[in-house]
């Protein structure tokens, strides 16, 4: 899923891996989707391809709720001008340093202060909600939005485990989520005789369901319900190649997509040099450093030097964390990004983007569709 929870990383081993393990992960894999791109001629340049942004509403400490919002709604419209294709919204609860917990609210807001982005959900996990209250919430959204709302599926909590009974979810649930999401997309298409239960708004409404993940269970049942898939690359890198392969090869063309559609997400520090971004970036390492110790997920201030801030064995999880970072100036993000798309048989990119300074952040939507020109 898109979110911070479900990452397989853990410290258990992690002296046999390898920081750069995304690009090496699975040699047969990597040859494989390579000569594919050749046999069906899968081409995609910077100059095509999609960019699509996702949104944790990242706070400070020191900073209050509304202008976390406030500037999530900024940054969206920064996008909107730009040109950017989706923005998407993940669904965290009790997690500080995160304000995105009411994603389907936080959609309609951005969708009504914007104009051409496609807003939605990165993505709503449905284990922990009635398919009945999503249908009708993004029915809603697609009634007073029209063709402009996407609905992201996983099945990760969110949250911890206190925090996943305190939402009153059922662990058991995560075992139907295959019929949960099939009991969505009957909701949200045309009627069927003899159903009882329908969704007002929602029936018919043809929301646009992506799944999401961050495993090959994710990329097998996207393949199989024909639905376009989503990588979560921007905490969990190790299957990226694994994962888009299987969901291509077991891809079956569905009423909702004719042939497969795959979209990473990956970790963006984008700045006018890459000394500034590797200096911005501290303020992402400082995050997923706290991840790892179970602290607040608060922005910090970037920082000249991590030296003394982690231990070796941190700085090895934090470097395999984030090993699909684009993170530079201009002329080493275009780089990586074609690197990337050599090697990767993708159709849209979305970007992580968590800076300190809210400025940085736009700079970077600038940098970006910069090299898309």
């Amino acid at each position: 899923m898109l979110n911070y929870q479900h990452t397989d990383a853990s410290l258990a081993g992690f002296s046999h891996r390898v920081s750069v393990v995304v690009l090496l992960i699975n040699a047969h894999s990597h040859l494989a989707i390579l000569f594919a791109k050749h046999q069906l001629g899968f081409m995609t340049s910077l100059n095509t391809i999609p960019f699509s942004l996702l949104e944790l509403s990242s706070m400070r400490q020191d900073e209050h709720f509304a202008d976390t919002l406030k500037k999530s709604t900024q940054y969206a419209q920064h996008a909107d001008q730009l040109g950017f294709h989706r923005f998407w919204f993940a669904e965290h609860h009790n997690m500080q340093g995160i304000a995105s917990s009411a994603t389907a609210v936080l959609i309609g807001h951005v969708a009504n202060h914007t104009e051409h982005l496609r807003v939605g959900s990165g993505g709503i996990m449905l284990p922990n909600h009635a398919p009945l209250v999503v249908a009708e919430q993004f029915g809603t959204l697609d009634s007073l939005h029209p063709n402009r709302i996407d609905l992201g599926l996983g099945r990760a909590p969110g949250s911890d485990a206190s925090t996943s009974q305190a939402l009153n979810r059922d662990p058991s649930r995560a075992d139907r989520f295959e019929q949960e999401v099939t009991e969505l997309q009957t909701l949200l298409g045309p009627h069927q005789a003899g159903k009882s239960v329908r969704a007002y708004p929602g029936e018919n409404s043809q929301v646009p369901i992506w799944l999401l993940g961050s495993s090959l269970f994710s990329a097998k049942l996207a393949a199989k319900k024909g639905l376009p898939y989503a990588f979560a690359g921007h905490f969990a890198p190790r299957y990226v190649y694994q994962a888009v392969d299987v969901y291509r090869q077991h891809f079956t063309p569905s009423e909702h997509l004719s042939k497969p559609y795959v979209m990473v997400a990956l970790p963006l520090v984008a700045a006018q040099t890459d000394q500034q971004a590797q200096y911005l970036s501290s303020t992402q390492k400082q995050r997923i450093l706290a991840l790892l110790r179970g602290e607040g997920l608060w922005l910090k201030p970037p920082v000249d030097s991590m030296q003394g801030l982690w231990t070796e064995q941190e700085r090895a999880f934090v470097d395999d964390f984030l090993s699909l970072n684009v993170c530079g100036g201009p002329i080493s993000i275009r780089h990586k990004l074609e690197q990337l798309l050599n090697t990767l048989a993708i159709d849209e990119l979305m970007f992580t983007n968590d800076m300190y300074h809210h400025q940085d952040r736009l700079t970077a939507l600038d940098i970006l569709a910069e090299i898309k020109q």
